[in-house]
């Protein structure tokens, strides 16, 4: 009798610990399948996207392909600017600077510099506010002899280093393009070229005067980050300003412009550049803008005062400005 009992207690022990182990299995196998799942969501949720122009990328993936526009289309980016707006951005880029106003011993912060067009303007606006100084102080001392003229003309003089512009660009063969310029046009002194993202620039805090990014800032993957970094480096008192592509009010002109931007200047990009998809980009990102007004409620949720914009050509673009206190 105690035979078939013992017998009948292992089967029962034994049917226990099948039944306890395949339940323990069954979770274990059902919390896996649970945690890959979640990791998966996880992983998905974690992958943003954002726009390439028109077309919707992995964050990720935006800079190293802007990058690789502007590196395209480098060495013809100033002879395209010139035919794309048939000369028109240079009247922008003046009405920027005079805007700006910058006095001698300004520091300028030219992000997204490419090849010195604004810092280029700049050294030679404060150039002019120099000299207009000199003339007025000598004006002011007709009365005194040649002698004390020429002392204090020259007391007064402003060294050719205070007044600095750094152009700041991510793309290596812009900044190279900007230095050839810079060299055949006589800018030797007053200028500097730094590699550097708009999203984390190489400068300490509280560093520039005045801020500029010009046609640049449209191509940031984040632009939040871009407007806080520029905040970080300016002096207290120090103003931002952009001047960007924007939007067009007027419905005729905003058919027109929309005609020649979609139509004629991808084909100017092949003939003079050789570089179709580069410049159907450009059109596409401008659109992907944001206009002027949520343009400025970005910037004065990033700790800007005093933020407006001023419409140029009709809102073909516009210059932003702000100022940190």
């Amino acid at each position: 009798m105690a035979a078939p009992l013992k017998t009948f207690g292992r089967k029962v022990l034994c049917g226990s610990c099948h039944v306890l182990y395949k339940g323990v299995m069954c979770r274990i196998a059902i919390s896996s399948s649970l945690a890959s799942v979640s990791r998966g969501y996880s992983a998905g949720s974690e992958e943003k996207s954002t726009h390439f122009g028109f077309e919707t990328v992995p964050e990720g993936q935006k800079a190293e392909r802007v990058y690789k526009v502007f590196e395209s289309v480098a060495q013809k980016y100033d002879v395209m600017n010139d035919a794309m707006s048939m000369g028109i951005h240079r009247l922008w880029k003046d009405t920027l600077l005079h805007i700006m106003n910058p006095q001698p011993g300004n520091r300028l912060l030219d992000t997204a510099g490419g090849t010195g067009d604004i810092s280029f303007r700049f050294l030679d606006y404060v150039q002019s506010q120099r000299d207009r100084q000199r003339r007025r102080a000598a004006c002011a001392n007709q009365t005194l002899s040649w002698q004390q003229i020429a002392e204090n003309y020259t007391s007064n003089d402003v060294g050719p280093g205070e007044s600095r512009a750094v152009v700041c660009d991510i793309n290596k063969e812009m900044l190279k393009v900007g230095k050839q310029r810079a060299e055949e046009q006589g800018y030797n002194t007053g200028l500097s070229w730094v590699v550097g993202d708009a999203e984390e620039l190489p400068f300490d805090d509280n560093q520039f005067d005045v801020y500029t990014i010009a046609f640049g800032i449209r191509n940031v993957t984040h632009i939040e980050q871009a407007l806080q970094e520029a905040l970080r480096v300016l002096k207290p008192g120090g103003r931002f300003m952009c001047l960007e592509f924007s939007r067009v009010s007027n419905p005729l002109l905003s058919r027109l412009y929309d005609a020649y931007s979609f139509q004629l200047i991808p084909v100017l990009g092949e003939v003079i550049a050789g570089d179709w998809k580069s410049y159907q980009y450009l059109v596409e990102s401008i659109r992907r803008f944001p206009d002027q007004e949520t343009f400025k409620g970005m910037i004065e949720d990033a700790g800007f005062f005093r933020v407006q914009y001023f419409n140029l050509t009709g809102g073909v673009v516009a210059i932003h400005s702000g100022f940190k206190l």
